[in-house]
């Protein structure tokens, strides 16, 4: 085991290097990438010109040259002289008799111009089919955790002692005080909310004056209460709830379930990925799902508390956050960090500002702001009837035209004069998608954001980020070395002779 770990581990160091190697403007990886590339413009002029001889010597001399880019991307072995010079030589050679014959420099770029369309329409179809892909893998469970589900679910099933806690803490004062610090949390993923509850305590000044109210689905209402009623958060008081037994959240009520109901609605996010012009992102079920807008309704679920804090499962906290709560609103709803630093997150990116309904009443250029961690005042919101007004948005976006996904856009139409800016360093955002965020900026965090489909539990996880996610699993339970532990041995090979594969396939799509 130990040997197959390190040679994965040795695997994705070298490889890292062949990517600075493939880089390097004085590297010989680069200049054979470089001549390839120009050698296969002239195998296409040659075919054309019916010089099927030469086509087959330039044909020949690209092999060489990609077996000898995959060998140093494997190994991670620099390419030497000795190996790149003959190839090198003859690839010159071909290039020059080709020039020679009758290849001038019109019908060279014209043929060439012609090669990179084609090439780009095929690049364009790979990126189509990898964004499917890649929506598919962050949508995924994971068979890990697949696992612990199953085995936690069983605790419940089988230990009536878990089942009289849950009964006795149902009623707790401490679910109502509002001297107390309240977070809120919408998911059915046990280990993310785990991770949530675990690096908000940890980071507390007082964590016993903490409480959770986690909701979830019926399908992992015993999990969630199986795994928080079996470790041990600091004394923070834990409350697990069922939507499912939310009753008064019906098709009456809400316009979110009346379209959940709407075969239409079903269809188009629910379905297959037939059409691939619609982006994929945009077919993701969980933007309709009903745990995910539960958030609109924090007023209805909690309608003895003040303020709440609103936590998202893909998040870790790294500073106590019972400051907020003590922060001057002026008299607004939500407190929140906001994205507009750049163009692009402001309100025409959101919503669709060439319908009336929207033009007129909203600032295009309003800023934006990121909705995963904010603090809701629940007097102020009340006061306001901001669910009535998510419930006139979403009536307004039955069909669709006025946003296409998510929470973020009805959020942004709902809370508009009601955003108090907070600090950028409460909430960072990023994790899931973006590699080069500022390393000062994560530290100064209180906390950091997973957005985007590269989460922290899934293998599609960005390296560099993981371990802030990773310290904040109870590793030593039993149930997660079980699942957890014994998949990613056998993944590690699964791994490395995937990386294999990939890189001899990339070279051969340049082909």
């Amino acid at each position: 085991m130990q040997e197959r770990n390190a040679r994965v581990e040795h695997f994705a160091k070298e490889n890292l290097n062949f990517t600075q190697e493939i880089l390097s403007v004085k590297s010989f990886s680069r200049q054979l990438a470089e001549q390839m590339i120009l050698a296969k413009a002239y195998v296409v002029i040659a075919k054309e010109h019916n010089n099927l001889h030469l086509a087959w010597q330039l044909s020949s001399k690209i092999r060489n040259c990609q077996l000898l880019l995959s060998k140093a991307a494997i190994t991670g072995e620099p390419i030497t002289l000795e190996e790149a010079e003959p190839i090198i030589k003859s690839l010159s050679l071909l290039m020059f008799k080709a020039q020679d014959i009758h290849y001038d420099i019109s019908t060279t770029i014209v043929t060439m111009k012609s090669h990179i369309q084609a090439l780009e329409e095929r690049v364009n179809a790979a990126i189509v089919q990898s964004t499917v892909f890649g929506q598919i893998a962050a949508e995924a469970v994971s068979k890990s955790l697949h696992c612990l589900n199953v085995k936690l679910m069983s605790d419940w099933l089988k230990i009536p002692s878990l089942q009289e806690l849950s009964d006795e803490r149902k009623n707790s004062p401490r679910l109502v005080d509002n001297n107390l610090y309240h977070f809120c949390i919408f998911s059915d993923n046990v280990l993310a909310t785990s991770v949530v509850v675990n690096s908000t305590v940890s980071n507390a000044d007082h964590p016993k004056q903490l409480v959770f109210h986690i909701v979830t689905n019926g399908v992992s209402y015993g999990v969630m209460l199986a795994w928080f009623l079996r470790n041990d958060f600091k004394g923070a008081t834990i409350e697990i709830q069922n939507i499912e037994e939310f009753h008064w959240l019906n098709a009456s009520y809400s316009p979110l379930v009346k379209q959940l109901l709407n075969p239409d609605s079903r269809t188009f996010y629910f379905g297959a990925y037939q059409d691939l012009n619609v982006e994929p992102k945009m077919r993701n079920a969980k933007y309709l799902s009903l745990l995910n807008h539960l958030r609109f309704y924090i007023p209805e679920i909690y309608p003895q508390l003040e303020k709440v804090v609103f936590l998202d499962d893909d998040l870790v906290v790294q500073k106590d956050l019972t400051p907020l709560f003590s922060l001057d609103l002026h008299g607004n709803v939500n407190g929140a960090v906001e994205t507009c630093l750049e163009a692009f997150h402001r309100y025409y990116k959101y919503v669709n500002f060439s319908n009336s309904v929207i033009s007129s009443r909203f600032d295009p250029q309003a800023c934006a702001w990121a909705f995963g961690m904010n603090i809701f005042d629940l007097v102020a919101w009340r006061k306001a009837n901001v669910t009535t007004k998510y419930h006139y948005w979403q009536e307004q976006n039955a069909d669709g035209t006025l946003w296409k996904l998510g929470t973020l856009p009805p959020a942004l139409l709902c809370f508009y004069g009601l955003t108090e800016p907070l600090d950028r360093r409460w909430h960072v955002l990023g994790l899931g998608y973006d590699l080069n965020i500022d390393n000062r900026l994560i530290e100064s965090a209180a906390v950091i954001h997973f957005n985007g489909n590269m989460k922290p539990w899934l293998k599609l996880a960005i390296g560099r980020y993981k371990p802030l996610w990773d310290k904040y699993i109870n590793q030593s339970h039993p149930h997660f070395q079980d699942c957890v532990t014994s998949w990613n041995a056998l993944l590690l090979d699964c791994w490395w002779i995937m990386q294999t594969q990939i890189i001899l396939y990339s070279w051969s799509l340049v082909a």
